[in-house]
């Protein structure tokens, strides 16, 4: 017998009675010997009976083993204890149709919901169960657990059958302690392979240990039945607590509930809500699917991870590396239960403490967003419905002729031959190459759009991209006929890319590299990557006796089926079946691009905006939030969809300005354009046979207040661009809730109607009709109009602001520095022009910002050091700014033309750049302004006045 066996078979110690007897003892030994005797006798039908009940079940391990955990939780099955309040109680019968008596034979209790405790008319929300899970729930116990400085290991089983068909009786535990702030928990089946997601996590290069003094955190284990909790060193709060019951493995259901330190969830995307979570028995569904955004949803992408908000205002996250179908459930307690239908249970928590460490620690593990080529952060144009390569470029020069800058023109399926991917319609859109060297000679530039679905119906030898991808046999397949499985989309019968085969990196650079050779496009929109398909599965149906299409428990899932507007999730991709990889699908088509783009377009900075996404995306590409309509409530909607994505590390992200279904007016539209100026993909999209939104078909107000909020936004870009450039090192947020940077202040914990750039700008937009005002908060401090220099004072408070037509507002908050830039109408000649200064003094304190500059386009500017970098500080007290280069590797010009400076208090008499005294104007608002400066940014700026 083994150490290790020894310890797993070691039965709990109990209290000596008045009736144990000692061997050594001779007035006991004739009873010693009968006890022993009788003992064996039980011991062996024991044995018979548990490898008889074994039968043919997924239990491997020794007979031995399950005899211990049999006896183990012998004493566990007593009177069930059902006086629970109804926020905790967990959901022992999730399906439809739960009744007394099913739910007795689960082993749980039972007390009908009146109506007014269940909403179960909405979509969203599960209600409180009739039947749920009493606090003495039997399910896995813990044996043979040991630890080391950096890991706990242990085995879970459980001894009787769960609810669900071929459960895991024999799992694994292992807690990996990675850094001071991040634990992995994971939970698989030791013995029989399971499919794990198979995407790129960055593991540290050397486990972290638990022992350090600086692990903000310590995990327990409870060992029959088995939960475990995980708190913060200081102060023992609980970030999860899984006691609460529930935990079932089984081959197509896991479920595991845990408690929450407080009510303030955020994420587990993607869907259409509120920011902050809704607790009131709210279920978000997991599945990408290809369908107009409404509330709740299941939606393009699948994001399980949410962040939370401390009491204290400290926050946590945890990410479940599931890429299953799955329903997440957020009830009163407050409490969280994840149920999803494959794979394992792999957990990573993030410890924070600000929720800007989160995020940064969540994207160390999934990778950091790409640096964006900065004409990509210009104004982008695109309809479906243009009808000619002459009607593409009229767009483009009508909105330069208006003196509205953009820098990006697109073209949707439109240019296509018969809705074919790599074609363009040699009637309509004959000259695409032209239109494109034409952009490019505006200083402007050309996306285009791209589907997996790809026609399996044109003759033989006439259509590579089909023919190619038969001759390295890619397709997804029927699991049936082994063929390519058929669908439909747009250009009729398809077939599907198999971004998991090993030549599909090959395939997509060549049919990349070869059209980009015919039409010189500078990025690529990924679409219907979900993926869609017209019909449910497969032209010919799915195989109906398949559990991977009719799983025992589906989530909640739009259509409500997993195959509505989908592939079959049967079907078999080189790595595994789709029911185990659709979530994937989008991220790894996103990936395939970017990388087809760097060999199509040599150390260009590849631009890749995808519809589905997954946790990992931000590193290839950009996301837009898909179909919306043109209403107010979308107008709304946009703002708490952006913010997610930005906690999801999708920091390129925006809505179709205007609404892409629908025909807008012109008070929408005016309002949206505003808005979608500070968008960090700022692009107008339509549906076809909508009425043109473009900004040139409207009135002259409207094109004059697009005109404005635009020269606005491309006069911040180099501030914006070190946004993003801070986003790729650090993994910052570039677009982010008030509550990230005032964490202490619980107003801000719910706010959705307003948004930060950075941590410096106050961004409060108009989002009703028929109103020109907004009721905007102001966290505690100074903010200034950064159109007007207008001061607003706060101490945490709501504030009527007026917000006239041909305005947003945009406040810059105290203690800032940032860099701007004369605009023009592409940032081709924007980045030409001279840079300018805005500081806002602190009354006491130092003011500070920065600057990131390269050429904004090559693919190895950071890894080359062909950049700069430009620290500036300021101080009312000293009054002075000062500039420190910090890193000098990218020499074009880098003007500093014009000086603006807020809360300078009096008048000074004099004010000097470099030594040199210089003329500046004086407000009422206490703003200085200096013009026709020429100091050279690379070098260190001094300015000062008296």
């Amino acid at each position: 017998m083994t150490k290790d066996t020894e310890t797993l078979i070691r039965l709990p110690k109990r209290k000596q009675s008045s009736h144990d007897c000692l061997i050594k003892n001779s007035g006991c030994l004739w009873l010693s010997l009968t006890s022993v005797f009788t003992i064996v006798l039980i011991a062996c039908f024991t044995l018979l009976w548990v490898y008889i009940s074994s039968g043919p079940s997924r239990d491997p391990g020794s007979i031995v083993q399950r005899l211990f955990f049999r006896v183990k939780a012998a004493g566990t099955n007593v009177k069930q204890e059902c006086a629970i309040t109804d926020e905790r109680k967990f959901d022992c019968h999730p399906e439809v149709g739960a009744t007394k008596s099913i739910c007795a034979s689960r082993g749980c209790c039972w007390k009908p919901t009146t109506p007014s405790a269940s909403n179960l008319n909405s979509v969203s929300s599960v209600g409180v169960p009739s039947c749920f899970y009493p606090l003495n729930y039997t399910e896995y116990h813990v044996g043979n657990i040991s630890r080391t400085s950096d890991k706990i290991t242990a085995f879970l089983s459980r001894n009787t059958s769960s609810y669900y068909k071929e459960d895991v009786k024999l799992l694994k535990l292992v807690v990996t302690y990675e850094s001071s702030y991040r634990i992995h928990i994971k939970i698989y089946d030791p013995l029989h392979p399971r499919y794990e997601v198979p995407v790129e996590i960055n593991k540290p290069a050397k486990i972290f240990g638990s022992s350090s003094a600086a692990s903000s955190f310590d995990i327990k284990i409870t060992e029959s039945p088995f939960s475990f909790q995980v708190y913060r060193k200081d102060g023992h709060v609980k970030l999860l607590d899984t006691s609460v019951g529930g935990f079932i493995f089984a081959d197509q259901f896991l479920q595991l509930s845990t408690l929450l330190p407080s009510r303030y969830v955020y994420g587990l995307g993607e869907h259409r809500a509120t920011l902050l979570h809704s607790l009131n028995w709210t279920r978000v569904t997991l599945w990408n699917k290809d369908r107009p955004p409404v509330e709740h949803s299941n939606l393009y992408g699948s994001h399980p991870f949410y962040l939370v908000m401390e009491e204290d205002g400290r926050s946590h996250g945890v990410f479940l590396l599931n890429s299953n179908a799955m329903d997440v459930i957020l009830q009163h307690a407050p409490a969280i239960t994840w149920r999803a239908i494959g794979g394992i249970l792999d957990f990573y928590i993030f410890t924070g403490p600000s929720p800007a460490n989160v995020i940064s620690q969540y994207t160390e593990l999934i990778g950091r967003p790409f640096m964006p080529p900065y004409w990509s952060l210009g104004f982008h144009i695109c309809r479906y419905g243009y009808k000619s390569v002459n009607q593409t470029l009229d767009v483009a020069l009508r909105t330069h002729a208006a003196g509205i800058p953009q820098d990006v023109q697109w073209d949707d399926l439109d240019y296509s031959y018969g809705w074919m991917d790599f074609t363009y319609d040699a009637e309509r859109f004959g000259d695409v190459p032209g239109l494109a060297r034409t952009l490019h000679d505006m200083g402007m530039h050309y996306m285009m759009i791209f589907d997996p679905g790809l026609s399996n119906s044109q003759p033989i030898g006439s259509y590579l991209p089909y023919d190619y991808g038969m001759e390295l046999d890619l397709f997804i397949k029927d699991n049936v006929t082994g063929k390519p499985l058929v669908g439909k989309v747009w250009p009729g019968t398809t077939v599907w890319v198999d971004w998991t085969h090993p030549k599909a990196q090959k395939y997509w650079t060549t049919l990349v590299t070869g059209f980009h050779n015919q039409v010189e496009f500078d990025g690529m929109w990924v679409d219907m990557n979900e993926p869609s398909n017209m019909v449910n599965g497969a032209v010919d149906g799915c195989p109906k006796n398949s559990s991977l299409e009719n799983p025992p428990y589906v989530p909640a899932v739009h259509g409500g089926s997993l195959k509505f507007f989908t592939i079959c999730p049967s079907s078999t991709q080189y790595t595994s079946s789709h029911y185990n990889l659709h979530n994937l699908y989008g991220l790894m088509m996103t990936k395939m691009s970017h990388n087809a783009l760097l060999n199509a377009r040599p150390n260009q900075r590849p631009f890749v905006i995808s519809r589905s996404t997954y946790p990992g995306q931000g590193r290839y590409g950009g996301h837009w939030t898909g179909d919306n309509a043109a209403t107010w409530h979308d107008l709304y909607a946009s703002i708490p969809g952006i913010l997610n994505f930005n906690l999801f590390g999708i920091p390129m992200v925006g809505a179709d300005i205007c609404g892409f279904r629908m025909n807008t007016t012109e008070p929408l539209c005016q309002r949206w354009y505003q808005l979608g100026a500070f968008y960090t993909f700022s692009r107008s999209h339509q549906e076809r046979d909508t009425n043109s939104h473009d900004p040139t078909m409207f009135s002259k107000t409207l094109i004059d207040s697009t005109r404005k909020a635009y020269l606005l936004r491309y006069s911040l870009l180099p501030h914006l661009y070190t946004l993003f450039y801070n986003s790729h090192t650090r993994g910052e947020t570039v677009l982010r809730p008030l509550f990230f940077e005032y964490p202490k202040d619980k107003n801000t914990y719910g706010i959705d109607q307003q948004f930060m750039w950075g941590k410096c700008f106050l961004i409060s937009p108009v989002l009703s009709e028929n109103t020109t005002e907004v009721q905007g908060y102001f966290p505690k401090g100074s903010w200034y109009d950064i159109q007007t220099g207008s001061q607003q004072k706060s101490n945490g408070q709501y504030v009527t602001i007026a917000t006239p037509l041909d305005k947003i507002n945009v406040h810059l908050r105290e203690g800032c520095v940032i860099v701007t830039q004369t605009p023009n109408l592409t940032t081709t000649m924007s980045r030409k022009n001279k840079f300018g200064l805005v500081v806002a003094l602190l009354d006491d304190g130092k003011s500070e910002g920065e600057l990131y500059a390269d050429d904004g386009k090559s693919a190895d500017s950071i890894q080359k050091s062909k950049y700069n970098r430009i620290l500036f500080s300021a101080s009312k007290k000293d009054r002075q700014i000062t500039s420190a280069v910090d890193h000098l590797g990218y020499h074009e010009d880098m003007v500093l033309g014009n000086l603006t400076i807020f809360n300078i208090g009096t008048k000074p008499s004099q004010l000097t750049v470099n030594g040199v005294l210089c003329n500046f104007t004086f407000s009422q608002n206490q703003v200085i302004n200096v013009e026709g400066l020429t100091a050279d940014l690379k070098k260190r700026l001094t300015v000062k006045w008296t």
